[in-house]
């Protein structure tokens, strides 16, 4: 793809969005950042903010109708906008879960449906899902989080079959642990039942020393912006842990990647 792309990402207030969005611009592209508000959002230098909430269809359809009134095309589409949430399966209510999945997977599914249209008419495009190692792995006191992941990584499949007629393509980015605000302050469930209490504790600190070990987002946006702008494949991981981790999965007895995983989250 050419420097000139126009380019739209979910969710650019901070972290792994923010450091994406500069990648881009810096590379000559014109990226249209989104986010909630637009009177609280920090300026990005070279990025044009646009207030969309993923959680709100009207929202979305707004704002992509923006973008293309300024810009007359979409020519990649990249889906960053999420959120996550520890506890236990048993500890987690309706509400969490559809609240969570509203942004990790509704969110996914208006804006790809906001802009497949012009993306379809111009012959050519590429949408971009950052989803989680997560999203092929489980983790225990995470089950929501990891179910909406792995609901990404089986819509963006299904949707590449069905979409490179046109002329596009889907990608998924699959990032391990990363030092991110969000992911250091993650939210916990609202209901606490006492029988899982230590060996929550025991892995939200494990969790929590991986992230403070963790590389920031400059590495997950490398990743992001080789998919975006990068000769096409499916699954992108970035260097590392989360690419260690594909391998494991795919060639390891799942006995061993259990153990390892029980070990990584403080349940060895």
């Amino acid at each position: 793809m050419s420097k000139a792309e126009v380019i739209v990402i979910t969710g650019v207030s901070s972290g792994i969005g923010r450091v994406t969005a500069i990648r881009l611009a810096t590379r000559g592209c014109r990226v249209f950042g989104t986010v909630r508000s637009q009177q609280s959002a920090q300026a990005i230098p070279g990025v044009e903010l646009v207030e969309m909430d993923v959680r709100e269809e009207d929202s979305v359809r707004r704002g992509i109708a923006a973008i293309i009134a300024r810009a007359g095309r979409i020519d990649v589409l990249i889906n960053n906008a999420g959120g996550t949430l520890l506890g236990a399966l048993e500890e987690t209510s309706v509400g969490e879960a559809r609240s969570l999945f509203d942004t990790n997977v509704f969110g996914l599914l208006r804006t790809i449906q906001a802009v497949l249209p012009h993306m379809r008419a111009q012959g050519a495009g590429r949408i971009v899902n950052v989803s989680s190692v997560l999203g092929f792995l489980p983790a225990p006191y995470m089950a929501l989080y990891a179910a909406s992941k792995h609901a990404v990584e089986g819509l963006s499949e299904t949707l590449d079959h069905e979409v490179r007629q046109f002329g596009i393509r889907v990608a998924l980015v699959e990032p391990s642990f990363t030092k991110t605000n969000l992911d250091l302050n993650a939210p916990q469930t609202a209901v606490k039942i006492p029988e899982y209490r230590q060996q929550f504790g025991m892995v939200a600190q494990a969790i929590r020393k991986n992230i403070e070990k963790a590389p920031d987002p400059a590495g997950v946006a490398t990743t992001i912006v080789d998919a975006a702008l990068g000769g096409w494949k499916m699954r992108h991981t970035p260097k590392g842990e989360a690419s260690l981790l594909v391998r494991l999965r795919r060639f390891m007895p799942g006995g061993l990647v259990e153990k390892g995983l029980r070990k990584t989250f403080g349940l060895a």
